[in-house]
């Protein structure tokens, strides 16, 4: 056993083990010990968070875990590390300190064995000693020095090679019954047979049928309620599809947690692991991928302290990663949350700044691999936002896929939404700044400017040179490091920070309000001041002035690969056309904030909505600007997206959610196309009106926080834990956990909350998925997209009526939308999401509970139908929440009336 003590901090308190035993301990004395001593934890932000000391460092047993297992995942949790590493886990919180000692010898001893992530381990203990990482000393002396150097990590990854272009997919149709065969191979000829799916799989085939007219792709819209199987009835025809046309179906996602289960579902397409490595590929945006040139920075200097071992122990990972993803991979979620700020976003290209072929990485590079695995895949899972970048600019022209599966396509809205925005803020001009001038004043690391990135095409062509130089001077003119304080001290420098001084002084007149929480400011771009409309014209004359070149530049650049120089072979040739994308999306981005600066003082676009804001958290302004959004996103998606596919399925559990058909063609684009979109529905084989009610609470006053918090223990320990709790606010969130996490704690009831604990969204979701016992509080992230079967989730709590957000771009949409019944519509949508995560297995039980008595009958049309349907006090709902969920029977209605749909007064 090694000598350190360990330290386990909870709720409902804190204990200290060493060699003689386990004793509780005060917060004072804890802090101490850990000052002075090095103590083994688990998670120690999370316990220096409820310790109060956010400075606590020591023997983290997760960083030990990461540098042991690089690329496999662990719940950070005692149960789920002791699962992990094959010890039994603590029956108490009293027990827990005593496990952690016991777990650090247990992952120390994996080194002695057969250890199949043995290479490169001894190489990384030594970097890690020396950056002093507190493993260092117990770690180091248990790894024998190899017989031979390890080879460095960046001459371990395998090289991708060059493929020839695939060939355009054959013209073939796939019959239902062709479609329907494929589906019993999947699922199993001995399983029972589930006629919505087999129904859903033949519905789906028309989205695969040939085209018959040019941007008028074949469109089925199709509704499956939870529990039809529709991932197996659409990769049915997908990949016979795939199989018979030679071509890829791209699968797409709102949630990361769906593209990982998808990835899960493809084991039954191809159960040899080669083979499907082959045939299926994920796809992800390229700031999700490791970028081994900003690795090797870190690597060498580029980080110090704790970024430092964040960087050693993620090229651990990477020399084991099946993908390089580090946002939703195989990188645990927890390891970049245990460094703090010093996260993985300096690790990852999130700046557009990838020079292609001359990075002397480019041959091992992970997007460079993904993208070209994904051009000779059958199946590539992707996600919403990346299927809209790379149709709107993405550099593969030659192989865009003309078949779609848009799963969760109730979100298709709102991610267009985001995508084709446009915000000319201090942010974003700063950023495009950095991207063109590189470091200006004592910058560290690699980032190179547009003359570095460029210098051998400048050095070529003389135009194109100069062109370098004209977008150098006018990007001088956009906000520069330090913008907010000078306009906060009304000392703005330059023709955009003028501009955003007059935006803020604008924002600030007419949408402050009396006893302002301190959020976002936001207002109409109508009426401008003269004020604003005399910064817009100098404003736009800078970006005029940055445009030309940039749009020069992509011609010269054109131009040069036409002329194919000597010097010009095949990296220098992807160089250029990864530059040419990269400056040609930059311009049209200066293109479309002149057209909203146009807008100032000028005639309204019908087609937008146009609004200035002040970007605050919690009263601290961190961004200002001018925005644009389009009245309905769903149209550039049309054009850009579905018109040059040849089909597509939109499929959700929810895509009618609050409204008809109607609602859901407009949600999806389908209005704007020739072709009138097919339509096919499966309700759910579940039994919700004997599985499931719905209780409305008619006596927790609005805005009574002390009440609100009382109601969330009370139902939790009602239902022993496996509770959901849904807020509108983070504020209330936050107030809520504050009050009940140690009253629950001493019930032996975890509770873990969104935007409290240290961790990110995924691994909480893992945590209470992994415990029946736990509760998780989150925002709308989690409202949606959550599956949790089983116990684990058996009653979901909402604060209020998720009614939306009265912002200026809601306002525009309502007015459009039919004014309180647009309204109605979302919120239906959001019930109807939020219900959907209670039943996700046919032996789920649960119960949905709405602290609100202000809840109008008319939205109730968001349940199932035949669900029960109570307005009752709280003493009601937890005394019908403890009879339903923690007696193995059903407990019928008896103990108040229920009501259905249209009954509910």
């Amino acid at each position: 056993m090694i000598p350190y003590p360990a330290l386990h901090a909870s709720h409902g308190g804190i204990w200290i083990a060493t060699a003689e035993g386990t004793r509780p301990i005060g917060r004072g004395e804890a802090i101490r010990i850990a000052a002075d001593t090095p103590v083994i934890l688990l998670n120690a932000p999370l316990v220096g968070q409820r310790l109060g000391y956010p400075e606590l460092s020591g023997l983290d047993l997760l960083e030990l875990f990461a540098f042991l297992y690089p690329a496999r995942f662990a719940v950070p949790t005692p149960r789920g590390l002791a699962r992990a590493v094959d010890l039994s886990p603590p029956d108490t919180d009293e027990g827990v300190a005593a496990f952690l000692r016991e777990a650090a010898a247990a992952l120390l001893a994996v080194t002695q064995g057969d250890w199949p992530e043995r290479e490169g381990a001894w190489t990384a203990a030594q970097s890690l000693t020396r950056l002093r990482w507190p493993w260092g000393p117990a770690l180091a002396p248990l790894l024998a020095k190899p017989q031979v150097n390890e080879r460095w990590l960046f001459s371990t990854l395998p090289e991708w090679e060059e493929q020839a272009p695939r060939p355009a997919p054959l013209t073939v149709a796939i019959p239902p019954a062709d479609a329907e065969a494929r589906l019993a191979d999947l699922t199993g000829h001995g399983a029972e047979e589930r006629l919505g799916q087999r129904a859903f799989a033949a519905a789906a085939t028309d989205a695969f049928a040939p085209r018959a007219m040019r941007d008028a792709p074949n469109l089925v819209l199709a509704e499956a309620g939870t529990g039809i199987g529709k991932t197996l009835g659409y990769l049915a025809p997908a990949s016979l599809w795939a199989e018979r046309a030679g071509g890829a179906v791209w699968i797409s996602t709102y949630t990361k947690a769906l593209q990982r289960q998808l990835s899960k579902e493809t084991e039954r397409l191809f159960p040899d692991p080669a083979l499907r490595r082959q045939k299926v590929v994920t796809r992800k945006g390229r700031e999700n991928y490791l970028c081994l040139l900003n690795l090797e920075d870190a690597l060498q200097g580029g980080f110090a302290g704790r970024a430092a071992i964040l960087a050693q122990l993620v090229a651990r990972w990477a020399a084991y990663s099946a993908d390089g993803d580090m946002v939703g991979g195989d990188l645990p979620g927890w390891l970049p949350t245990l460094f703090r700020r010093n996260g993985p976003t300096a690790l990852t290209d999130r700046r557009g700044e990838c020079v292609y072929a001359g990075c002397p990485h480019y041959r091992k590079c992970f997007i460079e691999r993904a993208a070209r695995a994904s051009a000779e895949a059958d199946v590539v899972i992707a996600n919403h936002a990346l299927v809209m970048v790379n149709a709107a600019r993405g550099r593969e022209t030659t192989t865009r896929p003309t078949r779609y599966v848009f799963d969760e396509g109730h979100h298709l809205f709102e991610a267009a939404d985001s995508m084709f925005a446009t915000a000319l803020t201090g942010q974003e001009t700063i950023e495009l700044r950095r991207w063109i001038l590189g470091p200006e004043s004592g910058g560290r690391g690699r980032r190179r400017g547009l003359q570095a990135r460029l210098s051998d095409v400048a050095s070529y062509d003389e135009q194109g040179g100069i062109a370098i130089q004209d977008a150098i001077e006018a990007s001088r003119h956009l906000a520069s490091d330090g913008w907010l304080g000078r306009i906060n001290e009304g000392a703005p420098f330059g023709p955009i920070e003028h501009l955003l001084a007059a935006v803020r002084g604008l924002t600030y007149a007419r949408a402050e309000q009396p006893g302002d929480a301190g959020y976002g400011l936001e207002t109409e771009l109508a009426e401008p001041t003269p004020e604003l409309i005399e910064a817009a014209a100098p404003a736009a004359a800078a970006l005029d002035a940055l445009v030309r070149p940039l749009v020069t530049l992509g011609r010269r650049l054109e131009a040069v690969l036409a002329e194919a120089p000597d010097w010009m072979d095949a990296p220098a040739r992807a160089r250029v056309e990864g530059a040419i994308a990269s400056i040609g999306w930059r311009a049209e981005t200066v293109a479309a904030w002149l057209s909203l600066l146009a807008r100032v003082g000028g005639p309204v676009d019908p087609a937008h909505v146009d609004w200035l804001a002040v970007d605050r958290v919690e009263g601290r302004e961190y961004d200002i600007g001018l925005h644009r959004h389009w009245l309905d996103p769903t149209r550039p998606f049309a054009e850009i997206v579905l018109k040059p596919a040849h089909g597509a399925l939109v499929t959700s559990a929810t895509l009618t959610g609050g409204g008809d058909w109607e609602t859901a063609e407009a949600r999806v684009g389908a209005p704007h196309l020739a072709r009138a979109a097919s339509r096919f529905e499966a309700k759910s084989p579940f039994d919700y009106p004997a599985n499931a009610e719905v209780l409305i609470v008619t006596d927790v006053k609005r805005g009574d926080l002390p009440a609100l918090a009382n109601a969330y223990a009370r139902l939790i320990v009602a239902a022993g834990g496996g509770t959901l709790g849904l807020f509108t606010a983070i504020r209330r969130l936050r107030g809520v956990h504050g009050r009940i996490a140690d009253r629950l704690a001493r019930e032996g009831l975890p509770l873990h909350a969104q935007h409290v604990d240290p961790i990110d969204t995924g691994t909480l979701v893992d945590i209470f998925r992994d415990d029946p016992h736990a509760s998780l509080l989150g925002t709308d992230a989690l409202r949606d997209g959550v599956d949790v079967p089983g116990s684990s989730l058996r009653l979901v709590v909402m604060e209020g009526v998720p009614w939306p957000k009265p912002s200026v771009l809601h306002a525009a949409r309502r007015l459009a939308g039919g004014g309180s019944a647009y309204d109605d519509r979302i919120v239906r949508a959001r019930l109807a999401q939020a219900f959907g995560r209670l039943i996700r297995r046919a032996d789920d039980r649960g119960a949905f509970v709405m602290l609100s008595s202000a809840m109008p009958s008319r939205l109730l049309s968001a349940f199932p139908p035949g669900v029960g349907i109570a307005r009752v006090t709280l003493d009601e709902a937890v005394a019908r929440v403890q009879a339903r969920l923690s007696l193995p029977t059903h407990i019928g209605h008896e103990a108040a009336p229920a009501m259905h749909h249209g009954d509910a007064g």
